[in-house]
């Protein structure tokens, strides 16, 4: 059987690791050992971080909406329980961003749900 040297596939598994860990503060951005572990637990945050921001910014949707629907006299369960019964299909992230930008066409929608 031939021998295999895997000189290359050493030094671009290497590269790739320390290319993923550009930016990064003291040696974890140079020392390969301090990296693989650097993009591990980066790699661990991202996934984490990618759930929480779902959650966050639908927090800050409902937020938006019941900000543009007390200024319209309802409160913002009275005025989504109003849109259930009507069957309107439009989602909190469009309806935060009409009631952010567009508060005419919010009070449109506010008075079609009473």
């Amino acid at each position: 059987m031939p021998r295999v040297k895997r000189g290359m596939m050493h030094s671009k598994r290497r590269k790739n690791v320390l290319a993923r860990t550009k930016g990064f503060r003291w040696g974890r951005k140079s020392k390969i050992s301090l990296a693989r572990t650097a993009t591990m637990k980066a790699g661990q945050f991202a996934y984490k971080s990618r759930k929480t921001q779902k959650r966050i910014n639908r927090g800050l949707w409902l937020i938006n909406i019941n900000a543009a629907v007390r200024e319209l006299g309802m409160s913002y369960s009275q005025f989504m329980g109003a849109l259930k019964k009507k069957g309107v299909l439009l989602n909190r992230k469009v309806l935060a961003e009409i009631g952010r930008t567009e508060p005419k066409i919010m009070e449109k929608i506010a008075e079609m749900a009473k």
